[in-house]
Order: structure tokens, then C-alpha cells, then sequence
């Protein structure tokens, strides 16, 4: 070896840098978004529970009907959701729910697509609320009715029903239920959309 050569030691680490390859280490604000991408995805499939149980609330309630096996000459007895303006305003207010929740998928998208968009989850926040104000006054309106259904009120002459109408109060019974579930998807999905927000 000559006096004047020098010895050099390849490098692979600095060779890749010197070629312009990436880190493998993420940066903060990709594995912020990363984040932000799985409450989107999570939001998108609360949603769609959500559209199942207001569905099963709005379709079990409208299909609630029963006829008792005897009647008289001039009377029938029969007991049916539309009989009570309570129960249609629970049918309609669920059909809405769930007919706004089915436009809201697209936006819920655009949370998974672009994570750090703030105008889509802003406008889902607002609109969440007002479904879940619209859910819960049907549901809690609806669940007072189906109360005295079962118990009656012999303060105002109430007679229970459901003793007659056995299967008419379950089927209003369970979508009393879903209602309620269909309550509480909504409500966590304002906690994500706030959660979401407060991270900007």
C-alpha cells in the first residue's frame, strides 16, 4: 500500500442517507395522522350500527300491530302503533335518524381520507347532536308509553294492556330498546368528533 492512498470504509447507513432515503422512524405528525385515520375508520363503523338500530327501532314499531281472536258485533279489538301520534312520532323520528346517518357516511369517509380535515368533523359534531337530541325525545317519549302498557295508571283510569296485547308490547318494547342503542352510538360518536377536534 502506498503512502498516499487512504483507506475508506463503505457506510451503509450514510450511503442511504446520501441517496435521499426516507427514515424508518415515523414523524410525529404521521403517526398523528395515522391516529386521527383509525377514529375515522372507528367512526364509520359506529355509524353503521347506527343505521342498523334505528332501522330495527323505526321498522319493529311499525310493524307492531295485534288483533285480539274475539270481537262482538260492533267491536273489534285491535291495538296498532299509529293508534298512538307517540308511536308515529317514534317511527318518523327514527326513520329520520337513520336516513341522516346514511348521508353522513360519505363525510365520515373524508375523516378517514384526509384526517386532518376539521370542516367535515365540525359539521358532523353539530348535526350528530341534533340526531341524538331528535333519538332520544322519541325513544324516552316512547318508552313512557309502553310503561303504562305494562303498569297502567289507576290514578287516570289507565288499564294495563299488555296482558291482552302480549306480543304487541314486545314488539314496542324491543324497539324501545334499539332506540336506546341507537342513542348511545350517536353519543359516542360526539365524544370522537370532539376528541378529533380537540387534537387540532
Amino acid at each position: 500500500m502506498k503512502s498516499g492512498d487512504h483507506a475508506t470504509i463503505d457506510d451503509p447507513e450514510s450511503s442511504a442517507v446520501a441517496k435521499g432515503k426516507a427514515p424508518l422512524i415515523a414523524t410525529p405528525r404521521e403517526q398523528k395522522s395515522g391516529f386521527k385515520k383509525g377514529l375515522g375508520i372507528f367512526d364509520f363503523l359506529l355509524r353503521l350500527g347506527a343505521i342498523i338500530a334505528a332501522l330495527a327501532a323505526a321498522a319493529t314499531m311499525g310493524t307492531s300491530d295485534e288483533t285480539l281472536p274475539f270481537f262482538t258485533q260492533f267491536f273489534q279489538f285491535e291495538a296498532s302503533y299509529d293508534d298512538l301520534p307517540t308511536f308515529m312520532f317514534f317511527v318518523i323520528a327514527m326513520a329520520l335518524v337513520a336516513g341522516y346517518v346514511v348521508l353522513s357516511l360519505p363525510f365520515s369517509i373524508i375523516t378517514i381520507v384526509r384526517p386532518h380535515a376539521v370542516a367535515p368533523r365540525l359539521l358532523l359534531f353539530i348535526l350528530d347532536i341534533v340526531a341524538v337530541t331528535l333519538a332520544t325525545a322519541a325513544g324516552a317519549a316512547a318508552a313512557a308509553i309502553v310503561y303504562l302498557a305494562h303498569n297502567g295508571n289507576p290514578n287516570t283510569n289507565w288499564p294495563a294492556i299488555c296482558q291482552q296485547f302480549g306480543d304487541f308490547c314486545q314488539e314496542m318494547s324491543g324497539a324501545v330498546v334499539a332506540s336506546f342503542l341507537t342513542v348511545v352510538v350517536p353519543m359516542l360518536l360526539i365524544l370522537l368528533s370532539g376528541f378529533s377536534l380537540k387534537k387540532h
